[in-house]
């Protein structure tokens, strides 16, 4: 008797039953709306990421664009081959790894210390103040911005004005080769660096206050708290940085480069990006063009597959 109780007890009654229907039916309704409004995007992502994704058969064909892809002559690796023969691939892959590695390392590091300076000032407005005004270059394009420079850098801007004042021969640095690396990776991280502290920021929000309150009545100094508690409680984050970062490896800044650069300054300024709208585009070697950036993209997924590898064996980020 007590088992048949014990059993009619454990039974979902009427109410309960209708109640998770109901339940269920919900939830699949919202889920359908989920799926239409996410529809626009997935379709915007197959037709512009996905189906252009099958014009890298041209990094295997002589690409002749009146036959097209299925009649083209199918040459196997021999763009590859033509592409590491050639004198200026392997100045082009120089360049873009000097560039990229510059900007990646100063992109990572510059905000950081920003963000740390920032986060040890306790005048609110004066902070708000230094905010906006580093962030505003980040939301300029590097064509405004590269006129911007081209006057005020090049042989009458207000520069070399102050140079020949000083009584010494005026210059260009768009016009001078050796100058010309430098200047591209200081005038991104210049343009950059306020908007990449906004995360480093967040994550020094996210820290608790209580640590640092333990460490002062334990004595610790200043350096000692950002040494011993700041820096261990964001390293997740530099770490997610470090990692996004390494696929950019080969991306050293197409808008920029190619809105500054000039025949002058090609044997240190000319990246793949340029060296490939150059080949693809206005000599119209599509095939060639597309194995240069396909060889890019590799390059970049193995950066980024090794580099998720090491922060998770070192620091223990992991994705999934």
């Amino acid at each position: 008797m007590a088992t048949a109780t014990s059993t009619i007890a454990t039974q979902p009654s009427t109410k309960q039953v209708i109640r998770k229907s109901n339940f269920d039916r919900r939830n699949k309704s919202d889920l359908k709306h989920f799926w239409i409004m996410l529809s626009p995007a997935l379709v915007w992502l197959v037709l512009f990421q996905i189906v252009p994704m099958f014009g890298i058969v041209m990094a295997f064909q002589d690409f002749n664009p009146g036959a097209g892809f299925f009649k083209s002559e199918f040459i196997g690796l021999e763009n590859f081959k033509y592409m590491f023969e050639l004198r200026d691939v392997r100045q082009v892959l120089v360049n873009t790894l000097v560039i990229a590695l510059g900007k990646i390392t100063l992109n990572l590091f510059v905000p950081l210390i920003f963000a740390l300076m920032l986060n040890e000032m306790k005048q609110v407005r004066l902070v708000k103040f230094i905010q906006t005004s580093v962030y505003l270059p980040h939301f300029l394009s590097w064509v405004i911005l590269s006129s911007i420079m081209l006057q005020i850098f090049g042989y009458n801007g207000p520069v070399n004005a102050f140079v020949m004042d000083l009584g010494k021969e005026p210059f260009s640095i768009f016009q001078q080769a050796d100058l010309f690396r430098g200047f591209v990776i200081s005038s991104d991280v210049w343009k950059n660096f306020g908007f990449n502290s906004i995360i480093y920021l967040a994550a020094l929000a996210g820290i608790d206050v209580t640590l640092y309150e333990a460490a002062e009545i334990d004595g610790a100094t200043r350096w000692g708290k950002l040494w011993h508690i700041t820096l261990p409680s964001i390293q997740t984050t530099i770490a997610l940085l470090a990692i996004l970062s390494l696929g950019s490896i080969l991306d050293a800044g197409f808008d920029q480069v190619y809105n500054m650069y000039n025949p002058l300054v090609y044997s240190t300024g000319d990246i793949i990006d340029t060296y490939v709208f150059r080949a693809g585009l206005q000599q119209l070697d599509f095939s060639f063009g597309t194995a240069v950036g396909l060889l890019k993209s590799i390059v970049s997924f193995v950066l980024i597959t090794t580099g998720y590898w090491v922060a998770k064996k070192t620091v223990g980020y992991r994705i999934f």
